[in-house]
């Protein structure tokens, strides 16, 4: 979501706070294809709209660790044991009254994206007060998941919108790309963690991209990638030298794009695969009568040395949601990672707010195709608001769905957390990750 955006829904809310939303059918009974089995579920009702469902909050981006999940928030995170992906369970809830709530973890160590500056009346994070005008990073001790400890607060000029990890084990800490998604901050903050003493987490320096980056995509192994998307397009940057030094080797502008939003790279490093996000993620963005490009994911070339000879950035393909959606849902492509599968396949996972959740083959870059989808009736909306068109619609679907051993995870708006399995043979082989940032790629295949 834009961080103007962001700030669009705090100053809306509190006009809506006395109007009341029906609740939202579970995933288990939303129309799918019949290779996507849903699982199990952890309701937690959440909106930004409904006092009756609490402080105005919604689930936003996960991250992995062993059998845990780590889902952000709004207003913190929750920590859930997935060891049963058929009845996932809750281990603990930390508040963090920032909103955004984007994670990276690693090991014992969790860090989240805090994106609005607290303003002079300051905030509370862990219980522990949050000095008036922060806005940036908290890093919290996670080795008692019961009862997580904020044990630093990195303040960034222009806070987080998202963050990316970079594991630099040799020198035992864990690098942060930060995006700020925001024209004043237009490049990624690099933060560094150490993994032995997380509380000296500090501010270490500013990469320019040219454009603000409002996620950031990263790709170890052979390839040492990192892609900022962003306003009009995406930045690339070669990490091989040095991982707090990006050396810039390309820059992309997207025709009809606005808000570049996500970046994941083909597990050979190849290949970048770009979304945007018109309308900031809360307009109807998937209808029939909108560009399709407002529906498209596209598919880049980032390796001078492919096969075809052809140059860093060109487009190899795009792929368009075939099934367009109402003018009562949010819908733009959001969040996705790609399958590692072994050399010779394609396939990503993607959340995408009211359109649900959708597996894609795009091996073949000019032909991708859907495999399988999860996609929710529109949510119920009995009055005005100011997203969509009249008669409006409220913020929902999935902020994000990944794939992670073997099955898949939706972290729903609205819901709470739901999983489901694709049994489909074009995933057969998938490797085991053991963890996940999911904008974080640790090897090539």
């Amino acid at each position: 979501m834009s961080r103007t955006r962001s700030a669009t829904l705090l100053l809306v809310s509190a006009a809506l706070m006395a109007l009341g939303l029906p609740a939202e059918a579970g995933h288990s009974t939303d129309p799918s294809t019949n290779n996507l089995h849903p699982l199990g579920h952890i309701e937690e009702p959440a909106s930004l709209l409904n006092p009756a469902v609490g402080n105005p909050d919604v689930h936003t981006d996960i991250a992995f660790w062993g059998n845990l999940a780590f889902q952000g928030n709004w207003d913190g995170f929750n920590i859930r044991d997935i060891s049963d992906p058929g009845a996932p369970t809750q281990v603990s809830r930390t508040f963090c009254n920032g909103d955004q709530g984007d994670i990276v973890v690693w090991g014992d160590v969790l860090v989240r994206s805090w994106n609005t500056n607290t303003g002079a009346a300051g905030s509370t994070c862990d219980d522990q007060p949050v000095a008036p005008g922060f806005e940036g990073l908290h890093v919290f001790d996670i080795s008692d998941l019961s009862d997580p400890e904020l044990v630093a607060s990195v303040d960034l000029p222009q806070g987080s919108h998202t963050a990316t990890g970079v594991p630099d084990l040799e020198n035992d800490r864990l690098l942060i790309y930060n995006s700020a998604s925001s024209g004043l901050n237009p490049g990624i903050d690099i933060v560094e963690i150490p993994l032995s003493a997380p509380q000296d987490a500090a501010f270490l320096r500013f990469e320019p991209a040219g454009r603000s980056c409002h996620d950031t995509g990263v790709i170890l192994g052979d390839a040492m990638l990192a892609a900022c998307a962003g306003g009009d397009g995406w930045t690339l940057w070669d990490i091989s030298a040095n991982l707090e030094d990006p050396v810039q080797l390309h820059s992309q502008t997207v025709p009809g794009v606005t808000i570049g939003h996500s970046a994941a790279f083909s597990f050979d490093g190849q290949t970048l695969v770009f979304g945007h996000e018109p309308g900031g993620g809360v307009d109807d963005r998937c209808k029939a009568s909108d560009p399709v490009s407002d529906r498209s994911l596209f598919f880049y070339d980032v390796d001078d040395a492919t096969d075809d000879g052809s140059p860093i950035g060109t487009l190899q393909g795009t792929w368009v949601l075939p099934r367009t959606q109402s003018d009562a849902e949010n819908c733009t492509l959001h969040n996705y990672n790609v399958v590692p599968l072994p050399s010779g396949r394609d396939v990503l996972v993607h959340g995408s707010y009211q359109s649900g959740t959708s597996v894609v083959d795009f091996t073949d870059r000019a032909n991708a195709t859907e495999l399988a989808w999860s996609d929710p009736p529109p949510i119920p909306v009995t009055f005005n608001t100011p997203f969509c068109q009249p008669p409006g619609c409220e913020l929902g679907g999935a902020w994000s769905s990944y794939w992670y051993d073997s099955f898949i995870y939706e972290t729903n708006i609205t819901e709470g957390l739901n999983v489901f399995r694709f049994s489909g043979k074009e995933t057969a082989g998938a490797r085991r990750l053991g963890h996940l940032n999911p904008q974080t790629q640790e090897f090539t295949i």
